[in-house]
């Protein structure tokens, strides 16, 4: 499967212009940030959206997410509330992360979109790589597609400037933030 199969009509049997919705019980967008110098640090966010509106051609594409940032999970409550503090993620001001694609380019499977990217009310470009899993029709009759991506981003950019000096020497947290998304979308009719 070729994304530009899902991009344009002429290359996929399945494809349809149109508006893809998120399906939230089959995404995840997830995070992971270096701990201590030693290990990382993983979490996600439980609630957000993605849309994504297909025209006749790629260059028509256009993908945007919003993200519920004091939805994070980390597994440990003491630390997602502090990630919702002022420290990190200001939530009580920026309860909304947000991502809007500039360009959609296109390689065989895989694709790279570049987009701004807005947290704690600061935006910034970014670039997300990823690839297509698929296009296929479930058992309900829903057209469905299929795509991850990745972006690395440097939380200091975004304002996100807690850190905490080590014994040892070195910092507590790294300034390179890797986000995940797994998505899954529903072309509504």
């Amino acid at each position: 499967m070729r994304l530009h199969g899902f991009m344009t009509t002429q290359t996929h049997p399945s494809f349809a212009t149109g508006t893809w919705k998120l399906d939230p019980t089959h995404s995840t967008i997830d995070f992971s940030v270096r701990h201590l110098a030693i290990s990382k640090v993983r979490g996600s966010f439980e609630t957000f959206d993605v849309t994504v509106v297909a025209g006749e051609t790629p260059a028509d594409l256009s993908i945007e997410a919003s993200i519920d940032v004091a939805s994070v999970n980390t597994n440990q409550a003491q630390r997602d509330e502090h990630l919702r503090t002022s420290d990190f993620f200001l939530v009580e001001e920026h309860p909304t992360a947000t991502f809007r694609s500039t360009s959609v380019e296109l390689d065989g499977d895989d694709f790279t979109a570049q987009g701004d990217l807005t947290l704690r009310g600061v935006t910034k470009p970014v670039t997300l790589k990823g690839e297509l899993g698929g296009v296929v029709v479930d058992g309900y009759g829903q057209t469905k597609a299929g795509f991850e991506a990745k972006t690395v981003i440097n939380r200091t950019d975004f304002g996100v400037n807690w850190n905490a000096a080590l014994e040892a020497g070195g910092l507590t947290l790294g300034d390179d933030v890797t986000l995940s998304f797994e998505i899954q979308l529903v072309l509504q009719k």
